[in-house]
């Protein structure tokens, strides 16, 4: 079985060695529409395939989205079941339970800063975080070259791709 971008090469220069010969037009075009029909089938093939993978990465994505899903459900049963036990321990006066597995303790966090009003903090105590880089704005200068101005350093750029519908 040949490969299409071998038939792809094949049409191509069948077409242009055909352009070279005294055939007339329509002996031309048939030659070419019989190639064609055989590029048409292995597209039509690569195209099957191409929706193939796609559904199965469409399917690898929701099982992805899935366990994501299932892993942040987990964590907060986790987070749930840590607040549930430290407060029975506490409200029990326990700081620590051990068992032949593990040890349960209640601990003390280290303190912890809370703000109750952000604008009444002294400027001394804000971090001035710096400005991001600049970066070039590519829709103002798409629209800037398309409306006839030169833009050093860039120029607007189109090309094709495959829609299976």
């Amino acid at each position: 079985m040949i490969a299409l971008y071998e038939l792809a090469a094949e049409y191509r220069e069948a077409a242009h060695r055909l352009a070279d010969t005294d055939l007339d037009e329509q002996t031309i075009a048939d030659t070419l529409d019989g190639m064609a029909g055989e590029i048409e089938q292995k597209a039509v093939a690569v195209a099957m395939v191409i929706r193939n993978i796609k559904a199965e990465e469409d399917a690898i994505q929701q099982a992805v989205d899935g366990m994501v899903e299932r892993q942040k459900a987990k964590a907060k049963t986790v987070e749930r079941l840590k607040d549930y036990l430290k407060n029975n321990l506490e409200a029990c006066g326990l700081k620590k339970v051990e068992s032949p597995y593990f040890v349960v303790s209640v601990r003390a966090n280290p303190a912890s800063v809370v703000i109750d009003d952000e604008s009444a903090i002294p400027t001394m105590f804000l971090v001035h975080p710096p400005a991001p880089a600049p970066r070039p704005d590519k829709t103002a200068i798409k629209e800037a070259i398309k409306a006839g101005a030169n833009v050093p350093g860039a120029h607007v750029s189109s090309s094709t791709r495959i829609d299976i519908k």
